[in-house]
């Protein structure tokens, strides 16, 4: 059985979507971040990083970097058709824009929320954080022109990429702005959040209802 190691509106989300896509059991292992227990020894002997999510394999594997987990458990269960067949185009294509994703729009939030872990003088925090905000901005604009009719980033097929998405968009500081300004990837957002699968996941993720339709 996976173990997931969670934490509330974390990147545990979409690998949590995606296990309960596939109808897999699995433990939900919550770590108080408020609490400091992500660097507990216990914690960093799982993720020496102290970093959410970790995934425990049934083959006692430990894997960290929430778009690995996600590539990982869409092959491991790869009748669930959530990653296409290696050497395809389509495939290509998620792996593209999924990397981009994490190395670009993950990236800028980090620098948004947590400013003072990426600089050396405090007083250098809010050149920083402005331009992480312009670099959001230019990645976001630059993954609403890739996306097609839909609804899904590769048309009518459903992806890990698309739960991957609607998580990093509900982490902008203001997501209705982004989704106003970026009419494809919030009809994106709004199909994953229609999959029954997904809003039971948003919903332990946003207890609040944000972002769920009134």
């Amino acid at each position: 059985m996976y173990k997931l190691y969670w934490a509330e509106n974390t990147g545990a989300m979409a690998p949590q979507m995606l296990l309960e896509e596939i109808g897999v059991e699995y433990e939900r292992v919550v770590i108080d971040l408020d609490a400091g227990e992500q660097r507990g020894a216990e914690f960093l002997a799982v993720n020496p990083r102290a970093q959410i999510p970790a995934l425990l394999l049934p083959d006692g594997e430990i894997m960290t970097e929430s778009g690995a987990i996600v590539v990982q458990l869409a092959d491991r269960h790869a009748d669930a058709g959530l990653l296409p067949e290696p050497g395809s185009g389509a495939r290509a294509r998620v792996l593209r824009w999924l990397f981009y994703a994490v190395a670009n729009l993950y990236e800028a939030d980090l620098r948004v929320y947590y400013a003072d872990e990426y600089v050396a003088d405090p007083a250098c925090a809010d050149s920083l954080v402005t331009q992480a905000r312009r670099d959001l901005d230019r990645h976001w604009d630059l993954l609403e022109s890739q996306l097609g009719a839909g609804p899904w980033f590769l048309g009518e097929r459903f992806s890990l990429l698309d739960p991957y998405l609607l998580m990093l968009a509900y982490w902008h500081e203001h997501p209705k702005d982004l989704l106003a300004r970026c009419p494809r990837l919030a009809r994106l957002c709004a199909g994953v959040l229609e999959r029954p699968a997904c809003r039971a996941v948003w919903r332990q993720h946003h207890p609040d209802g944000t972002g769920l339709p009134d």
